[in-house]
């Protein structure tokens, strides 16, 4: 792959009809995840055939799992059991997925086996050390870059220690690498969190069998347990639909239906944050799938107001705020965020990527080391690089549907980490992107 990818949006449009993004990324990776580490045959559906998903199902089958498709979104894992996975031939490259990176080196560090963690120079500048260091205390033996970052070398170790950790972050990839690595511990294991974060991996432990205890913001787990084969419908991603979510929000006349979001309480961040700014937003045909629960979702045009961003909706909208600071733009007044500093450890410093982006398109968007204070401004067109960073190209694709002229986007492969046919889609209901370069 290479980043040479460009995209150029017209101005204007709007978005109609019904559509359906691509599988949730959190739990394509820990369905492959857990599923490779059951006994019996994993069956999954609506698996994100995105790269990043693609990099967690490689790994797998390169320590000896077996694993059929993906094919159209339908998975067949050969389950090996909690000890059956074997030291590959050569390092597993992870790409641009630091979930991939951070829950595999959790799950690893008590398989007894050897093996590298690395990915590509994103990934590779991100920091580790809040996952390696927890490990650490169980006695995990891992060796990272003087900086603390990828490669990771993953030592066998004869068991590892329980550990009862309080998290100086919130962050979901932490707790559940803890909680992985807490499966091979003789003992309780238990992460407190600072806030909460999305509990995917509380869930599919449990959809596997594996008892999980949840008491406010602490989880706990009993190492030594196993995980029986089970049936998963992975449900659409929030964090994609929150591009159309903001789309159909700032665009003139839009009327939207999103099918199938997965409307886990950990993720809903970037609706109860849209609401707060008078987004018309509809939840419905609410239902459960394998202990997610889905719904459609239905957005028309509204007026949005700017506003001060709830710090306790900042874990639940982790992902989202690039297109979040887009709709800020066209918010009336403005919007500020605070408690983010984690928004900066991402694919991209998205604070500041963005705060450059917005900029150049005469937008009033002021970086502060945990937020951003934007007010609203009329969008002109321009020329912006999203670095590599697939969100930040999405959302800038979005504050077309609201600029002035035309928006070049730079260094856009990486799109397809989440959202593979993004620019076909949103081409299909109302807007006009081309692209150029090559993948």
């Amino acid at each position: 792959m290479t980043s040479s990818i460009r995209y150029s949006v017209k101005p204007g449009g709007s978005l109609n009809g019904e559509i359906r993004v691509p599988g949730d990324k959190s739990v394509s990776h820990r369905s492959i995840m857990l599923g490779s580490l059951a006994e019996g045959v994993t069956h999954i559906s609506g698996f994100l055939e995105g790269e990043d998903s693609l990099a967690t199902l490689q790994a797998f089958r390169d320590m000896g799992v077996e694993i059929e498709g993906p094919e159209d979104g339908k998975v067949t894992v050969h389950g090996v059991g909690m000890h059956g996975l074997k030291s590959p031939s050569k390092p597993l490259d992870l790409g641009n997925s630091g979930t991939s990176m951070r829950l595999l080196s959790g799950l690893l560090a008590g398989q007894g086996i050897d093996v590298t963690l690395l990915g590509d120079a994103s990934l590779s500048s991100r920091p580790m050390r809040r996952v390696t260091e927890p490990l650490a205390m169980m006695c995990a033996a891992i060796d990272t870059t003087e900086k603390g970052t990828a490669p990771l070398h993953i030592k066998p170790v004869e068991k590892l220690e329980p550990l009862h950790y309080e998290m100086p972050m919130a962050s979901a990839q932490v707790k559940s690498c803890i909680l992985l690595a807490g499966l091979y511990a003789e003992g309780q294991t238990c992460v407190t969190e600072p806030a909460p974060t999305r509990d995917h991996t509380e869930r599919m432990l449990r959809g596997f069998g594996y008892k999980v205890e949840t008491n406010g913001n602490r989880v706990c787990l009993e190492g030594g347990g196993k995980l029986k084969a089970t049936t998963i419908d992975v449900p659409a991603d929030i964090s994609s639909a929150a591009f159309f979510l903001v789309g159909a929000s700032i665009a003139e006349n839009a009327d939207l239906t999103i099918r199938h979001v997965g409307m886990n309480p950990t993720r809903i961040g970037i609706i109860n944050i849209l609401r707060e700014m008078g987004a018309n937003i509809e939840v419905l045909n609410e239902t459960e799938v394998g202990g997610e629960p889905v719904a459609d979702l239905r957005v028309r045009s509204a007026k949005l107001r700017g506003i001060r961003i709830p710090e306790e909706q900042v874990p639940l909208a982790i992902d989202e705020f690039p297109v979040l600071f887009v709709a800020a733009a066209c918010a009336e007044g403005k919007t500020v965020l605070t408690g983010a500093e984690e928004v900066r450890v991402k694919e991209s410093d998205r604070i500041q990527v963005m705060a450059d982006g917005l900029q150049a398109l005469g937008v009033d968007a002021e970086p502060t080391p945990d937020g951003m204070v934007i007010r609203q401004s009329s969008i002109s067109g321009g020329h912006v690089n999203s670095y590599g960073d697939h969100r930040i190209a999405m959302a800038f694709t979005i504050a077309t549907l609201r600029a002035s002229g035309e928006i070049t986007i730079d260094d856009c492969a990486n799109v397809n980490t989440s959202f593979p046919g993004f620019a076909e889609l949103v081409n299909s209901i109302g807007m006009d992107v081309t692209f150029s370069g090559c993948a």
